[in-house]
């Protein structure tokens, strides 16, 4: 059975910066994760980060939440680097 895509209207605001066995990465952590989407699975989404526009993909942080990738041109478009904080806000899961 396909997934149908869900709208959703969620705004969280998160630093960059997901420690992942002793490695920052470029990423923002959604807390309460699993619960929310209801899975430990990769989760799909549409949304913006600080106003611009972001299609991607809520990974398994491996500790029970989930990460988004905040990429060296997202962080550049937006002027902000690891350790500053971000507004999510998630409008369609797509998976």
């Amino acid at each position: 059975m396909a997934f149908e895509p869900q709208d959703l209207d969620h705004t969280f605001s998160a630093p960059i910066g997901v420690d992942v066995k002793g490695e920052v990465w470029s990423c923002v952590e959604l807390p309460g994760s699993k619960e929310f989407f209801g899975t430990g699975k990769s989760v799909k989404v549409e949304g913006t980060v600080d106003g611009l526009p972001l299609t991607s993909a809520f990974m398994p942080t491996g500790t029970g939440g989930h990460m988004v990738s905040i990429s060296a041109k997202l962080r550049k478009s937006l002027g902000k680097e690891l350790g500053d904080t971000v507004e999510i806000h998630l409008s369609k899961r797509l998976s």
